[in-house]
């Protein structure tokens, strides 16, 4: 279906349209009331003037005597044609007994209105005149009726109206074009940021945020628009970053499993340099850890690229259930391991199956550092409106240099160099912890090992 022709246009357009058509109405509408006030008021003035007359003619003899007094007491002295007046004596009947002035005789006064009740009227002639009749109660028993040409207060009004028209106009004319100029100039920040919007999708270059001179809503739109671009920035410099640092890290595997793969073959089209069945076992027992190591990493790259887009829908949950499962599967994988529980009821609200395999992260790396027969202690805590979840182990613990790296992306401690891991581990628990309004955060135990503390918001019971 075609779109009215109205909201084809622009909005600039419309918006200077929607301004003329408002300053249009409003100095049409203040043409028409002021026309309306001095019209009004002009008859007002007019008919107290008339009612003067009659009462004046009242007083009278005759209509002859009754016009030339009120030729004498008239503003606008001159011949019957000039100011129009007519006086009109009626009897008690109604029969006319005399007329004098500019009109041969004048009509009754309305029959809905008593003589008693002095009136005006409007008087029409067939040379199309108009003239305004007044009628009081002679000294008779009859009527007094005194008309007098209202074409003064027509022309005035005619010559207002034309003047209000021509105003009415040069308004309509200058709102178009003050319409136009102010949406220019309201719309100048929306051109702006089009272009700057227009610029980055050219140039996909994310750091040319525009100039913030509006306030209200367009200042609003321009803020926020540089805050999506500084998110935008920020998430490619992390994901080049992660980039950079998972091509590193996959550097060194993939350059051992090569060297193995390289020895094994080599081996096999040489047979006088066939390697013993224990080397070739050991070699095969390489392989197979790097490939393990090799899933596990990509692995992780992979729930660390896609973690900051959650798709788990959060639900309330008791999280001494999330860490008691994590335990049990921690236990079954570490068995030369004590593990010590502690729990308490908390809820919260989280994704479940992104919650276990943080604290799992947290378990596992407690469980790698554990000596033979050592254990790990993990207690829960309420504190105010959190929940404290602790893992103390009884490793060597982290070197005080190490402590603010930990949960860095592939930042290992020199003294885990040598032991399996990808370094991506707690960076993996930080970003869950974070995704669910909690903070993670490393220490000293008590015991001499390492201490991780996961802290998150209580859900209100």
């Amino acid at each position: 279906m075609k779109r009215p022709r109205w909201k084809q246009l622009s909005l600039r357009a419309r918006l200077g349209a929607l301004v003329a058509a408002a300053v249009a109405l409003a100095v049409v509408t203040v043409s028409a009331i002021s026309w309306g006030i001095t019209r009004a008021d002009l008859y007002d003035q007019f008919d107290a003037r008339l009612q003067s007359y009659a009462q004046l003619a009242a007083k009278a003899a005759s209509p002859e005597e009754a016009l030339s007094t009120l030729r004498s007491t008239s503003s606008k002295p001159g011949p019957d044609r000039n100011n129009g007046l007519t006086v009109q004596f009626r009897s008690a009947a109604g029969v006319v007994t005399g007329t004098a002035g500019a009109i041969p005789e004048l009509p009754p006064p309305p029959p809905e209105a008593p003589f008693s009740v002095s009136r005006a009227s409007n008087v029409h002639r067939g040379d199309g005149d108009r003239f305004r009749m007044w009628t009081v109660s002679g000294s008779d028993g009859g009527t007094v009726q005194v008309a007098q040409d209202s074409e003064d207060v027509e022309d005035s009004l005619a010559r207002l109206g034309f003047w209000l028209l021509v105003v009415s106009a040069a308004g309509v004319l200058g709102a178009t074009v003050v319409g136009r100029a102010i949406a220019r100039s309201a719309l100048q920040p929306v051109d702006n940021l089009t272009a700057a919007a227009e610029n980055v999708a050219r140039t996909q270059e994310l750091s040319a945020a525009i100039d913030v001179t509006a306030s209200g809503e367009i200042g609003r739109l321009a803020t926020s628009f540089n805050s999506m671009l500084g998110a935008l920035s920020r998430s490619r410099d992390e994901q080049r970053r992660l980039v950079e640092d998972a091509g590193h890290e996959l550097r060194t595997p993939l350059t051992s499993l090569r060297n193995n793969i390289e020895l094994l073959i080599h081996a096999d089209a040489n047979p006088e340099r066939q390697l013993s069945a224990e080397d070739r076992s050991r070699l095969l027992t390489d392989l197979d850890t790097q490939a393990v190591e090799l899933t596990a990493l990509i692995g992780e790259l992979v729930e660390l690229s896609t973690g900051e887009r959650p798709t788990e829908a959060e639900e309330r949950i008791a999280l001494a259930d999330i860490v008691s499962t994590a335990v049990e599967r921690t236990r079954s994988r570490w068995p030369n391991v004590a593990f010590e529980a502690e729990l308490a009821d908390a809820d919260v609200l989280a994704r479940p199956a992104a919650l276990e395999r943080a604290v799992l992260n947290v378990l596992d790396n407690a469980a790698k550092w554990s000596p033979p027969g050592g254990s790990v202690q993990v207690t829960m805590s309420v504190e105010g409106d959190t929940v404290r979840v602790r893992v103390d182990d009884e490793g060597p613990g982290i070197p005080e240099a190490d402590l603010p790296h930990v949960f860095e992306r592939f930042y290992r401690a020199d003294t885990a160099r040598a032991l399996p891991g990808s370094g991506l581990g707690l960076a993996i628990v930080e970003q869950v912890i974070t995704q669910h309004g909690g903070r993670a955060s490393a220490d000293h135990a008590d015991r001499g090992g390492a201490r991780f503390d996961l802290v998150f918001p209580l859900v209100a019971s």
